[in-house]
């Protein structure tokens, strides 16, 4: 043990330090998104129960280690076997690659920082076309929100391969960004201790205030109805418990090794049994209070869009039967809708179209997590709010200060092993190997703000950590257990701490724990054998959805699938879409028409879809999926000549519409097992 290692100031600056760091993005943008998804208040019940079996003990056990070990993660597991030193050379590994693209988000809260200032928001309005005759044309294809975020922020690329050039006002944020971490991990604990202070307790202020102003927004009572409202039959759903658990192991931060190298600087008698409650107790009850905001705001936001749409019919209707102004109301228009649909049906039936099919209920249904949630869905509801500014202001501040918190315990899990080692730090001062880390990942993070920057960034977030970190905490728990030994571990932690382990770690480290995170790591494992090409969401100024394939050194697990399909997101009309593939040979088509396939104007297609605005969204069923286009497609069908003779035959689509419609489709007659077909499309 090294007698000069420098230790925390107060206990109180080492929990929150471990708060600031667990308590992330992930708390604000995934929570309320898997709330939403499984059932709303029922899905508290898995997600506590994954609390009491994995969180907290894997939490116990980083801490535990770090303060036992007194170093970071590569001196800790060599320290526990000399064969464990590429546990903790894996943890810095995912921590590098984590601190490279994860300080983006930081950038983008910068940017968005910056200009919300501005009034009006810039995002709230679309800009007029380049002869300011009109709007964009982008623009009001998607909406203000996704147009800033997409082409003003991202100045995004249609597909991975066109990379682009560097962005430079989003580059020069992730300088920033890098900039404001490194002077707070310049001192080490001296400058993180205190820093951690602001870090931690300034996003609960906004909270608080952002609950306050939620509560009194009009809807607010919809979303908070819609999140509190238990659908108990998702418990019966294994998703939900799978996606609690992985809540819980990526929100507190296991297997980066942040924890253990905050423990190091722990006094050794410290009670980190209790911190690690506290700590994971906050961390889950932050979740659900980020929830309670986040379902006012999405409640008000629900609502406002539903008043809006049903106000678009009234002054449709109100229009095109001149009926008097008032006359229409929201109470009585589907009873005004029933009897002009009577009274005059061939006049009703050519405005039928233009109607809006208004929803509450699928406004609140609209699920959306990540970046989505973050940057399009709160913007759009603050911009509707008003003094819009000073909720802007503060929304991206909080945003800036959960990731810096994040960024603080990512780059200790990079720096204390690496000063740690005598080998390093006989050569390079502490300050310089801070520098260096946060430099050249600085450097590294540019690719990330390039046109096609997005992209590498959502498949690094959803790739580059998940089943690297499972493995890892994995082969803690069990080099804790059966390698240096339980027993010799607890007497450890009594001599420390003066507690003894009880029944409960025990069995939770023993073999609970262990147990979830094998099946964690088989389902993680087995989806991405299954699911089959790893793929990414593209965005086309041309509301085209791309199925571009990522490059094959990106990701490890990635088989070619004959068949693609195509799921529309709901929140974002037509223009980003997630592609799904089928399992060769899936797709079958039973040589039905049209109106046997789910009514007139209805079509079965693979490949690649374009949406015009209006286009309902396609639904999945065995294997294919129906997209409606009114009568389009139906006469798209008669006119198609497909020519299909055997396996591995090329077929040309003689159908002149398909270019507008849909690109390499084909609707067959014929049982057609689609298999090495090459497609070439209209035109």
């Amino acid at each position: 043990m090294d007698e000069a290692r420098p230790l925390w100031a107060t206990p109180l600056q080492f929990v929150f330090a471990c708060i600031s760091y667990a308590v992330g993005l992930g708390n604000v943008w995934r929570f309320p998104y898997l709330c939403q998804m499984y059932g709303g208040g029922s899905f508290l019940v898995p997600y506590l129960i994954m609390l009491t079996v994995e969180g907290m003990p894997l939490l116990y056990l980083e801490l535990a280690v770090g303060q036992r070990m007194r170093q970071g993660s590569i001196g800790a597991w060599r320290t526990i076997n000399p064969y464990l030193s590429g546990v903790g050379v894996a943890s810095v590994v995912v921590s590098f690659f984590l601190s490279m693209y994860y300080n983006v988000i930081n950038a983008w809260a910068f940017w968005y920082l910056f200009h919300s200032f501005q009034d009006p928001l810039p995002w709230s309005v679309c800009p007029l076309n380049g002869n300011r005759t009109g709007y964009d044309e982008e623009c009001e294809k998607a909406s203000s929100t996704q147009y800033f975020w997409y082409r003003k922020t991202l100045n995004i690329s249609p597909s991975i391969q066109e990379s682009g050039a560097v962005q430079w006002e989003p580059a020069l944020c992730l300088i920033l960004a890098w900039l404001l971490v490194y002077l707070c991990i310049l001192r080490g604990t001296e400058s993180t201790g205190k820093v951690v202070y602001f870090t931690a307790l300034l996003p609960y202020c906004v909270l608080i205030i952002y609950l306050v102003r939620g509560l009194t927004l009009h809807g607010a009572t919809n979303g908070l109805a819609y999140m509190f409202t238990p659908k108990m039959e998702q418990l019966a759903n294994p998703k939900a418990w799978i996606n609690a658990a992985t809540q819980i192991f990526f929100s507190l931060g296991l297997g980066f090794g942040s924890l253990i190298a905050f423990a190091s600087y722990n006094e050794p008698s410290n009670n980190c049994q209790k911190h690690a409650v506290i700590v994971s107790i906050i961390n889950s009850s932050t979740s659900i209070f980020a929830s309670v905001v986040t379902f006012s705001i999405y409640g008000f936001k629900a609502t406002f869009n539903y008043e809006s749409c049903l106000n678009k019919v009234i002054l449709l209707l109100t229009n095109s039967f001149d009926l008097e102004d008032g006359f229409l109301t929201v109470s009585n228009l589907e009873e005004v809708k029933s009897y002009l649909a009577s009274a005059y049906p061939s006049k009703y039936s050519e405005v039928f179209p233009q109607i809006k099919n208004c929803s509450l209920e699928s406004e609140l249904e609209t699920a959306v997590q990540g970046t989505g949630l973050a940057f399009i869905v709160y913007t759009e509801a603050i911009k509707n709010m008003e003094v819009s500014q000073l909720w802007s202001v503060l929304y991206f501040f909080m945003l800036l200060m959960l990731g810096i918190g994040s960024m603080l315990g990512n780059t200790a899990a990079i720096l204390t092993p690496l000063t740690d080692s005598k080998v390093i730090s006989s050569y390079l001062p502490k300050e310089a190997i801070s520098g260096l880390v946060c430099l050249v990942s600085c450097a590294i993070g540019l690719v990330f703000t390039v046109e096609a920057g997005n992209y590498w960034f959502d498949i690094f977030n959803d790739y580059a950590a998940t089943l690297p970190l499972l493995l890892i905490v994995l082969v803690e728990a069990a080099a804790v257990c059966y390698l240096y030994g339980l027993r010799r571990f607890e007497s450890d932690l009594k001599a420390m701490t003066g507690h003894a382990l009880n029944w409960y770690w025990k069995a939770m480290w023993g073999g609970v724990s262990p147990l979830l995170i094998i099946s964690l790591f088989v389902f993680y494992l087995s989806d991405y054998v299954i699911t089959g090409t790893l793929q990414y969401q593209a965005w086309d100024a041309s509301q085209v959805c791309k199925n571009t394939q990522p490059r094959s050194w990106a990701v490890s697990f990635s088989t070619w699938a004959a068949v693609k399909r195509v799921r529309f997101h709901p929140e974002l009309p037509g223009g980003l879409c997630p592609l799904r593939p089928l399992r060769q040979g899936q797709a079958r088509l039973e040589g039905m028409a049209p109106e046997e396939l789910g009514g007139a104007g209805t079509g079965v297609y693979t490949g690649v879809a374009r949406t015009e605005p209006g286009t309902e969204r396609g639904t999945q069923e065995a294997g294919l999926h129906l997209l409606t286009q009114q009568r389009a497609a139906h006469q798209c069908f008669n006119n198609l000549d497909s020519r299909i003779t055997a396996p591995g035959l090329r077929v040309s689509l003689g159908c002149p519409c398909t270019d507008t419609l849909i690109k390499k489709i084909y609707f067959l007659r014929k049982v057609i097992q689609l298999t090495n077909l090459d497609f070439f499309p209209c035109g």
